[in-house]
């Protein structure tokens, strides 16, 4: 979601006198909220009455009587939302398996090592016509209020970290976040940011750690946009290939990305001027053991995460 944000960027510059609004599911539209750029947020619901919500969505969406819908996933439900909205343009991919009724189909392209296409530039296919064939970046907002929620950890130098992940695979191992922690330069502090699952693992580090008194575990504390406008202003966000990564490139922070399993090359990298990404210096037959990241490593050493020096990492520290 916060990679589609490219895609407002793009068709505000190109139709500032446009009005645009934003399909996202419930959960998610904090992330938007406030967006200088955005007339409405359209919110689905799925976990209280999906299909109900979704046709409630589909009539709003009618009622609108959109110049064009654009359609970002290859999905049945929002193919239908994008079939049967009315629009004059019904834009989508044409995996989706309502594409056949789409007005512009846009062949969705798998990032490879040897041809990598990066999530922006695939979605910028969809309005080429609109907006030209260049990608923006994507972007958030912070607002005033998420702004001086953190002012005050700002008065000193400091690096961000998110250590967790959804996936095992894509989770550098926590040992490792210990030992970059005791290699970083004493003058800096050091937030720890995630939800609230996350709150104990960064305890553990923290503890293991042994340095309290400059470092911070902020998971839970802090809302998605709250945590982008720290990560703006850090000296170094450290991130696994999740979603802190995009939060920092959507307010052009800087980061280093970590990837374990998974590889820069499947499109999804972090768009930062100041980006940098580590990962094992040689490569490994298993690797990557697939798309999103798994429970357990298949073959039970975790050698393409292990492998990582912290040399590497602090390397990325100017």
């Amino acid at each position: 979601m916060v990679l589609a944000t490219a895609l407002i960027e793009s068709l505000a510059h190109a139709h500032p006198e446009a009005e645009i609004d934003f399909l996202l599911r419930k959960g998610n539209e904090s992330l938007l909220a406030g967006h200088p750029k955005l007339k409405e947020l359209l919110v689905w619901d799925k976990k209280n009455g999906k299909y109900r919500d979704l046709r409630r969505l589909l009539g709003r969406i009618r009622e609108k009587d959109y110049d064009a819908v654009i359609n970002l996933q290859r999905f049945a439900a929002t193919g239908l939302l994008t079939a049967f909205s009315g629009a004059r343009e019904k834009i989508g991919f044409d995996k989706n398996p309502w594409s056949f009724l789409f007005t512009k189909r846009v062949r969705h392209t798998v990032s490879t090592m040897e041809h990598p296409l990066h999530e922006t530039g695939r979605n910028q296919l969809l309005i080429e016509h609109l907006a030209g064939p260049v990608p923006s970046k994507p972007r958030l907002y912070p607002s005033a209020a998420d702004e001086a929620l953190v002012a005050p950890l700002k008065s000193s130098p400091y690096v961000c970290m998110a250590p967790a992940s959804v996936w095992f695979t894509k989770q550098f191992p926590e040992n490792q976040w210990i030992s970059l922690i005791r290699a970083l330069p004493s003058d800096l502090n050091i937030y720890l940011l995630g939800g609230p699952a996350d709150h104990a693992l960064c305890n553990r580090i923290l503890e293991s750690a042994g340095i309290p008194e400059r470092a911070q575990n902020l998971c839970g504390k802090l809302g998605f946009l709250a945590s982008a406008a720290l990560q703006r202003d850090a000296r170094m966000s450290y991130v696994n290939d999740s979603a802190p990564m995009h939060f920092s490139s959507a307010v052009n922070g800087p980061v280093t990305a970590i990837y374990c399993s998974t590889l820069p090359s499947f499109g999804f990298g972090p768009l930062s001027d100041r980006s940098h990404i580590v990962e094992i210096s040689e490569p490994i037959s298993c690797r990557p053991c697939g798309l999103h990241g798994r429970k357990a490593c298949p073959m039970g050493h975790f050698n393409c995460a292990r492998k990582i020096r912290t040399e590497q990492l602090l390397e990325t520290l100017v």
